[in-house]
């Protein structure tokens, strides 16, 4: 019996769509492991059909080996089944906390403390306040608009004199890329 199926559709979504739970992972661990054990084990019993037996002695030995190993297969499987209870559980654990966690955020905020909130994003306390957003972006913008008229006003001569001497050659290069389009261009009759 395989446990884990590594090319079923179920395997790769909960591969790449998994609810990122540590239990989760922990499970897919648990499962290459036991059925790594429970191959390594079958390979064994399976070693077993080559193997000569000339005496009764060796026939109890082989049949002896065959259920030890059968054994070991049944404990591990056993093994596994209890792994996956307590992972159930963990599992459950986990979603728990996530969900109180949850809420608590949601539950509503008394008068008082929604008034704390307000002083400290009004007085910038808290990370990402409103006077502090808003003075940074007038800021931003203030030192953007200095930025923008500085280059402006350096680089406007430039500008112009580099324009006027690439000028003409754009000039000379559309002629001659209308006049090229123009003997390509073959008109179709299509009264003919």
């Amino acid at each position: 019996m395989k446990i884990l199926r590594n090319n079923s559709s179920f395997s790769v979504l909960s591969q790449h769509f998994g609810s990122g739970l540590k239990s989760t992972e922990e499970k897919a661990e648990r499962q290459q492991k036991a059925q790594s054990q429970i191959d390594f084990f079958e390979t064994k019993k399976a070693g077993l059909k080559n193997m000569q037996c000339g005496s009764l002695d060796e026939i109890a030995q082989k049949l002896e080996l065959f259920h030890t190993y059968e054994d070991q297969i049944a404990a591990v499987k056993k093994q596994y089944n209890q792994e996956q209870m307590m992972h159930c559980m963990d599992e459950a654990q986990e979603r728990g906390e996530k969900i109180a966690e949850a809420a608590k955020e949601l539950e509503p905020k008394t008068a008082e403390e929604r008034k704390e909130e307000l002083v400290k994003e009004a007085l910038g306390i808290e990370d990402g306040g409103m006077l502090t957003e808003m003075l940074q972006d007038t800021l931003d913008e203030e030192t953007l608009q200095e930025t923008i008229d500085e280059l402006s006003d350096d680089e406007a001569p430039l500008e112009n004199a580099e324009y006027e001497e690439e000028l003409p050659e754009v000039v000379e290069q559309e002629k001659l890329t209308k006049e090229y389009l123009e003997r390509q261009y073959i008109p179709i009759d299509m009264k003919a």
